[in-house]
C-alpha cells in the first residue's frame, strides 16, 4: 500500500512540473489567469497578439509608403530608414506584452526609455494597440505631409477601430488598449528625436580634387555628411563592418583607380534592355528612397501571412539593423569622400557628353548606401526566411515598371548592386565592399539583440 501511496505521489509530482513546462510554453498564457478573465465580463477574455492579423498593419505600411512618395520635404531632407526603423519598434513594444516569450528591448536599444506596464489580470485588444501605435508614429513622422494624406491616415485608424470595436465587448478595454499604443509610440518617437539626425544636415566643405565634388545636372549639396554621427540603435553593430579600402584616386591609366572608372563607363556602353531595366528599377526615385526594403518587407509578409506577433517581431528586427546599417554606410562615405564616376568620366576619361540612366545622388560613391542596406536586409530576411526563399517585388507597379523576381535574398542583394553599377552612380567594388558590411552588422544586431526571454 506504501508502494502505491509513493507511485501515486512521483506521478502527481511528474504532472505537476509537467504543467509548469506547459504553461510557460512560448504560445500559452498561465491557465488560472486565462480562466480568470473569461469568468470577468469587465475584463474580457486575454487573447495573445498571435491572434490578431498583420493586416491592419500591412495597410499602415501602405500609407507610409504613400507619404513617403509625396510628402516633401521630408523630416529634414533625411533618410526614410528612421520611420522603418522606429515604427517597428514602437509596434513591438506595444504589443509584446501578448507575446509570452518576448521582452522588450529597453535596456538593450541604446538610451531607449523604460516602457509602460500593461494592467494585471486586464484585457487588451492588440489589434486596437497596434492600430494606435502605427497612427500616431505615422503622425508624428509625417507632420506635414498633405491634407489628402491626413484625410487617408484618419480613415483608415477609424475603419480599423470599427472592426476591432464589434471584437470587444466593453468601451474600456477599447480605450486602455487605445492609450497603450498612442502611449508608447510617444516614448518612442521622443527617443526618436535625441538620435541625432536634426544635425546630419550640418555644413560640409568638399575637399577638392580627387575626392567628392557637387555634380551635374543640379550640383547639390553633400547630403546627410553628419548622419554617421547619429546615435546608433544597438551599441557595437558597427564593429568589424569595415571592408578595405577602396583603390587610391589616380589619373594614371594603368592605376587601379582609372580602371575602376573605366569599367563603369565600358558596362555603360553596352547595355542590354534587360539590365537598363534593372538600373532603374532601383533608381527609387520617383519612389520612396530607402522605403524601398520597407515595402519588400511588407510583400514578404504579406506572402507569408503570420500572426500580429511575429510581423512585430521582424518589423522592430529588420528596420533596427537598417537604421544602424545606413549610420555605418554614411560614416564611411563621409570618411573616404570618394568621386562619383560621372565626374572622371567626364574629366578625366574624356567623355564629356556622357551620362548615367539617371542623376547621380548627391554624396560620396563608396560604400553604395543601397548595396549596404541590401547586405542587411538580406542577413536578416534569411535569418527570418531560410536562404532559397521566393518573391516578387512590385514595388513600382504603380510605374508601370515590371516586377522583379528573386530566388533567394542574396540574389536580391546582388542584383541591387548591379544596378547600381548599370546606372552608372556607382563602382562594382562599392557595392560588393558594401554587401558585406551591411551583412556584418546585421550580424551584429542579431548577435546584440535578445528578443526572447531568457
Amino acid at each position: 500500500m506504501k508502494r502505491i501511496t509513493f507511485l501515486v505521489a512521483i506521478m502527481l509530482l511528474v504532472a505537476f512540473y509537467s504543467c509548469q513546462k506547459e504553461i510557460s510554453h512560448p504560445n500559452q498564457q498561465p491557465e488560472d489567469l486565462v480562466n480568470a478573465a473569461n469568468a470577468n465580463s469587465e475584463h474580457g477574455h486575454l487573447k495573445q497578439t498571435k491572434e490578431v492579423s498583420s493586416d491592419g498593419v500591412f495597410k499602415w505600411i501602405d500609407i507610409q509608403l504613400q507619404m513617403m512618395r509625396t510628402s516633401s520635404p521630408f523630416i529634414g531632407g533625411l533618410p526614410v530608414s528612421r520611420v522603418y526603423g522606429y515604427t517597428g519598434v514602437a509596434l513591438y513594444e506595444a504589443v509584446v506584452p501578448g507575446m509570452p516569450s518576448y521582452q522588450s528591448l529597453s535596456g538593450q536599444l541604446s538610451g531607449m526609455p523604460s516602457m509602460p506596464n500593461t494592467m494585471p489580470g486586464y484585457a487588451y485588444h492588440w489589434g486596437v494597440v497596434a492600430n494606435a501605435t502605427m497612427a500616431a508614429m505615422s503622425r508624428n513622422f509625417f507632420p506635414i505631409t498633405s491634407d489628402a494624406n491626413k484625410a487617408a491616415m484618419k480613415k483608415l485608424e477609424d475603419s480599423l477601430n470599427a472592426i476591432y470595436q464589434n471584437e470587444i465587448s466593453d468601451a474600456a478595454t477599447f480605450k486602455r488598449s487605445v492609450d497603450r499604443g498612442q502611449q508608447v509610440a510617444q516614448l518612442i518617437f521622443a527617443w526618436a528625436e535625441t538620435d541625432g539626425y536634426k544635425n546630419a544636415q550640418g555644413n560640409y566643405t568638399p575637399l577638392g580634387a580627387g575626392y567628392w565634388a557637387p555634380t551635374l545636372p543640379a550640383f547639390l549639396a553633400a547630403f546627410g555628411p553628419h548622419w554617421g554621427e547619429n546615435r546608433l540603435m544597438v551599441a557595437g553593430s558597427l564593429d568589424g563592418s569595415a571592408q578595405p579600402a577602396p583603390p587610391s584616386y589616380s589619373t594614371d591609366p594603368s592605376s587601379a583607380y582609372y580602371q575602376t572608372v573605366k569599367e563603369v563607363y565600358d558596362i555603360s556602353q553596352t547595355l542590354t534592355p534587360e539590365q537598363t531595366a534593372i538600373g532603374l528599377f532601383y533608381r527609387d526615385n520617383p519612389g520612396f528612397g530607402g522605403g524601398h526594403y520597407l515595402s519588400q518587407f511588407k510583400q514578404v509578409l504579406q506572402q507569408e501571412q503570420p500572426g500580429l506577433d511575429f510581423t512585430a517581431f521582424a518589423y522592430a528586427k529588420t528596420g533596427i539593423a537598417i537604421v544602424d546599417a545606413g549610420i555605418g554606410c554614411w560614416k564611411t562615405k563621409y570618411t573616404y569622400n570618394q568621386e562619383r564616376p560621372i565626374k572622371y568620366i567626364r574629366e578625366v576619361l574624356g567623355h564629356s557628353g556622357w551620362n548615367p540612366l539617371f542623376n547621380t545622388p548627391n554624396f560620396p560613391d563608396f560604400p553604395s548606401g543601397h548595396s549596404t542596406l541590401a547586405g542587411t536586409f538580406a542577413e536578416i530576411m534569411e535569418g527570418l526566411f531560410g536562404y532559397s526563399y521566393e518573391f516578387t517585388d512590385h514595388s513600382y507597379d504603380y510605374l508601370g515598371m515590371a516586377p522583379r523576381t528573386y530566388h533567394s535574398f542574396d540574389g536580391l542583394a546582388k542584383e541591387i548592386g548591379a544596378a547600381r553599377v548599370y546606372a552608372g552612380i556607382h563602382y562594382t567594388y562599392s557595392c560588393t565592399a558594401a554587401v558585406l558590411q551591411g551583412r556584418t552588422i546585421a550580424k551584429n544586431v542579431n548577435r546584440s539583440l535578445k528578443f526572447l526571454k531568457e
